[in-house]
């Protein structure tokens, strides 16, 4: 069976104060969609692209996106329904590779070793370890705990998982009328261990203006374009 990725870019991005999608913005001159599509065309253990889309976006995306095989659909009210409109285009699958399109500087080996992972497990995401102290509180906003901070990882995407394994949590969570923010959520709820896979600080999420000089900095770093 094939693994597939579904790639979210249905998002207003509203906190970008942008008249376009964010994912058609650029970065070095290359739009933020079609570096995150161009990673996981890369990659030979994916045998099927899925961009997620708004209906106002589907013409620019095909055009930016234009020498790539994959294939759309239209996003939902959640991000949670946005995938499972993408998951209920699929027959089959092995794996379920679930991406932010607004993840463009995700790497290769980010993904092969999260793909490894959940091969093996059933369940896996890529994550970095919190470099903050991170204070629980109340709702008046008084402390009241601080987590050990060698237990706290920031999870990012991709997150990956069994096909079945996946539409069995979404399930769940539409009987229990839950809608999860990510989709290790989803899994967890159902009872399922995730794991995580530790990845690349630079694996960042584009959501305001400056995101996209910090990104051309960090591809600077690199030594990419």
């Amino acid at each position: 069976m094939s693994n597939v990725a579904i790639i979210l870019g249905a998002g207003a991005g509203t906190r970008m104060k942008a008249q376009k999608s964010k994912l058609l913005l650029e970065i070095n001159g290359t739009t933020v969609i079609e570096r995150t599509v161009r990673t996981f065309s890369r990659i030979s253990d994916i045998d099927e692209i899925i961009v997620v889309c708004r209906e106002a976006d589907l013409d620019a995306y095909e055009e930016v996106l234009s020498s790539y095989d994959i294939s759309y659909c239209f996003g939902g009210e959640t991000r949670q329904q946005s995938v499972f409109n993408a998951v209920s285009t699929i027959d089959e699958a092995n794996l379920l590779i679930i991406h932010d399109g607004a993840r463009p500087l995700i790497t290769e080996k980010e993904i092969l070793d999260t793909i490894k992972i959940a091969d093996d497990k059933g369940s896996a995401a890529v994550g970095v370890p919190v470099k903050d102290t991170i204070k629980v509180v109340d709702k008046y906003n008084k402390i009241i705990d601080t987590p050990d901070r060698d237990s706290l990882i920031s999870i990012r995407t991709p997150q990956i998982f069994r096909f079945g394994i996946y539409k069995n949590a979404f399930k769940l969570a539409t009987e229990q009328g839950k809608d999860f923010t990510d989709d290790c959520g989803l899994v967890e709820n159902l009872g399922m261990p995730v794991y995580t896979v530790i990845g690349d600080y630079g694996n960042i999420k584009i959501t305001t203006p400056e995101d996209i000089s910090v990104a051309e900095s960090i591809l600077k770093m690199r030594g990419e374009e």
